[in-house]
């Protein structure tokens, strides 16, 4: 812990030990990325035609060309109003049919869509998606479970929505209504099909799941050509992915029929840091390895690393292997994730949309149940890190005297439950809080 008025260090433990830092790894994503991107980066994707537009007829392939926009998503029907009004721009631009195929370009980032080290058995789950430069609903799916008629009876499992290229291989069964239900989800890397095993409770509700998808750029066409015919544009080609298509168009070729942007950084970082979102650190890695010329999270990496070395980060403190914290790779010192946070602080171009991106004790994000009714509620603004035997929290707290302080508080291999030491790293928080000079 460390004042930030006066640089003085009130207490140190390990502090130069490397760590697995978890979800805490997203400040160093999220700092190196601010301070190389700016706050107001935003994320392009355009639609042109490749062939002949005439008399309301692309003779031809409508390109969708992506750099990362994590933000299009459906769940609650945004998705579809910007894809009508995306199918109102393209008619207003003379096309109501379009002859070929609806491509997608994601070319921007490289086709390893998977951090380095994750855990395969994390791979179905939705916090553990691929990340393209074109994608949909955050690269997840759901999968509805019903029960059968009666004991015995085999349970029900469908996928929603469709496009999402998944095949379901169903070994779940009804069991009696006294027993619980047990759903086991597993998706192999590269592969498209979603093995579920277990049993759910006869009479039981429907139960619904979070589940990653295989390939995003074709889960974001899929659903996009379905929108532009809902809207009454007739497209007569399928759906696909840019690495499919033989003789691939060129970005270069065509006409520009549309172009949207994403909110700005600043507005991206407040869903990534306070809800922990995997997807947006990810996508933030490679589009820093972008702008090095390689939008790969290679470069993305090296790139976070040399920025945050400027700043006073030594190189034996920090090993970053991927944007989110879910890698178990990624190491960190308190040490560097302090001198990270206290740079951020002192740079007026990146301290206030950072800080307000931070879950903030007692009231939203990830602390939303934390510290509630202390003195810390409503002061504390700390990103939290969690997984199987690590948990962290780093962040920003002021004192009783109003003295603003930086603290980093990671906690691998533990012997104990992790609510003790989440109860733990909260009351050390609160106590600086209260703390006087």
């Amino acid at each position: 812990m460390r004042s930030l008025a006066s640089d003085v260090t009130l207490y140190a433990l390990n502090a130069r030990r490397l760590l697995v830092p978890a979800s805490t790894m997203k400040i160093v994503t999220l700092a190196a990325a601010a301070e190389r991107l700016r706050w107001d980066f935003s994320y392009e994707t355009r639609l042109s035609g490749v062939g002949a537009l005439g008399a309301g007829v692309l003779d031809g392939d409508l390109v969708v060309v992506g750099n990362g926009d994590p933000t299009i998503d459906d769940w609650d029907g945004a998705a579809s109003r910007l894809f009508q009004g995306w199918g109102e721009q393209l008619k207003a631009a003379g096309v109501r049919t379009v002859t070929g195929r609806v491509i997608g370009d994601d070319n921007a980032f490289d086709d390893e869509p998977l951090g380095a080290g994750w855990a395969w058995d994390d791979l179905s789950a939705s916090y553990a998606t691929g990340v393209s430069a074109l994608q949909f609903n955050e690269n997840t799916a759901q999968i509805s479970v019903a029960a059968g008629s009666a004991a015995g009876d085999p349970a029900s499992a469908t996928i929603l929505p469709r496009g999402t290229s998944l095949v379901v291989r169903n070994h779940l069964k009804t069991s009696a209504a006294d027993v619980p239900p047990s759903i086991s989800i597993r998706r192999l890397p590269g592969s498209t099909t979603l093995e579920v095993r277990g049993s759910v409770p006869a009479g039981s509700a429907r139960a619904v799941r979070n589940i990653s998808v295989d390939n995003p750029t074709l889960y974001f066409v899929a659903a996009l050509r379905d929108a532009l015919i809902a809207d009454g544009i007739d497209i007569r080609g399928p759906a696909v992915d840019i690495d499919e298509v033989a003789d691939p168009p060129s970005r270069d070729r065509g006409t520009l029929l549309l172009t949207h942007r994403s909110p700005p950084l600043s507005t991206l970082a407040e869903t990534m840091i306070k809800l922990s979102q995997n997807l947006y650190a990810e996508t933030l890695l490679k589009s820093l390895g972008a702008t090095a010329g390689a939008g790969t999270a290679e470069a993305g990496r090296s790139a976070a690393v040399s920025i945050v070395q400027e700043w006073g980060v030594k190189p034996a403190d920090l090993v970053v292997a991927d944007g989110s914290g879910l890698s178990r790779y990624n190491l960190a010192t308190p040490e560097a994730i302090v001198t990270i946070l206290t740079h951020v602080d002192r740079d007026e171009g990146l301290r206030a949309p950072f800080e307000a991106a931070l879950p903030v004790a007692g009231r939203d994000g990830t602390l939303a149940q934390r510290m509630r009714g202390t003195a810390a509620e409503g002061n504390a603004r700390a990103k939290t890190g969690s997984f199987s035997n690590a948990r962290a929290l780093s962040g920003y707290v002021r004192t009783a005297d109003d003295e603003p302080l930086v603290f980093s508080i990671i906690v691998n291999n533990f012997g104990t439950t992790p609510d003790v030491v989440e109860q733990t790293m909260d009351s050390i928080v609160v106590r600086l809080a209260n703390f006087r000079r």
